[in-house]
C-alpha cells in the first residue's frame, strides 16, 4: 500500500506540473479559504498572547474594583452607572480589615471620571520639554507589590513618605524618555500643574502592544496622601486586592459582601460596583474574539467549499479524459480499490499543494503584518498550519470520492473502447 500511494502521489505531481494553470484555478478557493484561516489564527494568537502578558503583568492574584465594571466595556455607562458613588479610602481600609483571604489592598486615586466629554489633560514639564496626556494618580505604597509597579530605575516611595505628604514621583518609561532622554532623571524635579515632584524612580517599559493602555508607560504616581493635599476634590478611587495564591475566588466574594455592606445595597438589589481579574478580563476578551473567529471560519469553509466543487469538476473531467487509461489498467490487473486509490490520491495531492500554498501565504501576510503594524501582534502557531495542511486535503478525499468510485465503476471492456 504505502508503495501504491507513493507511486499515485507521483503521477499526481506530474499531472500538475503538466496542467500548472488548470490546477491554481481549481484549487483557488482552498487557497484563499486556507490563507484566511492562518492568517487570521496568527492574529487571534498573538492577541491572545499580547493581552495575557499585559494582564500578567499585574500580577495573576489581582482583582481590580471601580464603581463601573474593570475590564472591557461593550457600551457606554447607563444611567444607574453614571450615578454610582465612589469608592473610598475607607473601603480600602474595610477590605484590608474584613477580608481574610485578601494578602494586600491598595488604592490609586484620580480626578471623578467625566461620562460627558474628554478628561482634562495632565502634561508633566522639565525645563523646555514636555510630556502631554500623562496617567497622573495618587497610589498607596501597597500598588508596587498589587499592581506589580516595581520602579526598573531607583526605587518606590515608603509609607512614610505617603504619611508626611513628600513631593516625590515615580515615573513611566515614555515619560523619562520624554523629558530626559538617555539621561538620568533621578533626583531631578518635573512639575505637574504647577507644583515640582522629585523624581525617585522609572516604571520599566510594560508589556504588550495592541492592547496595552496607550498610557501605561506615561504614567505618573506620587503617594496617596500628597495627591489628596494638592488636589483635594479628586475622589474617584481605583481599588486593587491580591489575593493569597488559590484563594482568587474566596477573596473576590470577602471584597463583594464588605462592600455590600460599606454602600449599603439592599439584599435584593444588584451591586452597585465591579469586581474583576486579569483571569477574568483574559476570559471575556476571548469570547468577544470567539466570534469573530468563528465568522472567519464560516469564510474560510465557503473558499473551501468553492475549491472542493472545483477539484470534483476536474476530476470529473479527468476521469472523462482517462477512460481508455483506466480501461488498461483494470484489464491487466488493477482492482477498483487501486483506480479508486489512484484518483483520491490525486484530489488529496491537488488540494494538499493548495493548502501548502494557502499555509505559504497566510505566514507571508503574518510576516508582513509584524514588519508594518508592529503594534498588531501576529504569531503563526504549528497546530494552525497542520490544520490548514490536512483540511486541504480532507478537502480532496471528501470530494475526490465521487470522480474515484465512478473511475473504479467503468467496465473495462467499456473503457477500453471509448474514444
Amino acid at each position: 500500500m504505502p508503495l501504491m500511494l507513493g507511486e499515485n502521489a507521483k503521477m499526481a505531481l506530474t499531472t500538475l506540473r503538466e496542467n500548472k494553470m488548470r490546477s491554481f484555478l481549481t484549487v483557488l478557493g482552498v487557497v484563499i479559504g486556507i490563507t484566511a484561516l492562518i492568517s487570521v489564527a496568527s492574529i487571534l494568537v498573538g492577541l491572545y498572547q499580547d493581552v495575557d502578558n499585559m494582564l500578567n503583568d499585574y500580577g495573576p492574584n489581582t482583582l481590580f474594583v471601580w464603581r463601573l465594571s474593570p475590564g472591557i466595556q461593550t457600551g457606554p455607562p447607563t444611567a444607574e452607572e453614571r450615578s454610582r458613588k465612589t469608592l473610598s479610602y475607607d473601603d480600602v481600609l474595610a477590605i484590608r480589615q474584613f477580608c481574610p483571604d485578601v494578602k494586600l489592598v491598595t488604592a490609586s486615586l484620580y480626578p471623578r471620571v467625566n461620562f460627558t466629554g474628554p478628561q482634562t489633560p495632565v502634561n508633566a514639564l522639565y525645563k523646555d520639554r514636555e510630556v502631554d496626556g500623562v496617567d497622573f494618580s495618587g497610589n498607596l505604597v501597597e500598588s508596587e507589590d498589587v499592581f506589580n509597579s516595581r520602579p526598573e530605575v531607583g526605587r518606590f516611595y515608603s509609607e512614610a513618605e505617603d504619611l508626611h505628604r513628600s513631593d516625590v514621583a515615580v515615573i513611566g518609561y515614555d515619560v523619562a524618555q520624554g523629558l530626559f532622554g538617555p539621561g538620568n532623571p533621578l533626583g531631578k524635579q518635573i512639575t505637574i500643574s504647577g507644583v515640582p515632584y522629585e523624581v525617585i524612580g522609572v516604571f520599566g517599559k510594560r508589556k504588550g502592544q495592541f492592547f496595552k493602555d496607550p498610557q501605561a508607560d506615561k504614567e505618573i504616581d506620587i503617594p496617596y496622601r500628597t495627591y489628596q493635599k494638592h488636589y483635594p476634590a479628586d475622589d474617584e478611587n481605583f481599588i486593587g486586592a491580591e489575593a493569597y495564591p488559590g484563594r482568587m475566588a474566596e477573596a473576590e466574594d470577602e471584597i463583594t459582601a464588605v462592600l455590600r455592606r460599606q454602600r449599603k445595597v439592599p439584599y435584593d438589589k444588584p451591586d452597585n460596583f465591579g469586581i474583576s481579574s486579569a483571569q477574568q478580563i483574559a476570559d471575556q476578551f476571548r469570547q468577544i474574539t470567539g466570534s469573530v473567529a468563528l465568522l472567519i471560519a464560516v469564510i474560510s469553509s465557503i473558499g473551501l467549499l468553492v475549491g472542493g466543487v472545483g477539484v470534483m469538476n476536474i476530476m470529473l473531467m479527468s476521469v472523462t479524459q482517462r477512460t481508455r487509461e483506466i480501461g488498461v489498467r483494470k484489464a491487466i490487473g488493477a482492482r477498483k480499490r487501486d483506480i479508486i486509490w489512484q484518483f483520491l490520491t490525486e484530489a488529496m495531492v491537488l488540494t494538499g499543494s493548495g493548502g501548502v500554498i494557502g499555509v505559504l501565504c497566510g505566514v507571508g501576510i503574518s510576516m508582513l503584518i509584524n514588519a508594518l503594524a508592529p503594534s498588531l501582534p501576529s504569531s503563526v502557531p504549528l497546530w494552525a498550519v497542520f490544520l490548514g495542511t490536512g483540511m486541504s486535503m480532507s478537502v480532496g478525499l471528501f470530494f475526490g470520492m465521487y470522480p474515484a468510485v465512478k473511475a473504479a465503476r467503468l467496465d473495462p471492456v467499456v473503457a477500453l473502447r471509448y474514444e
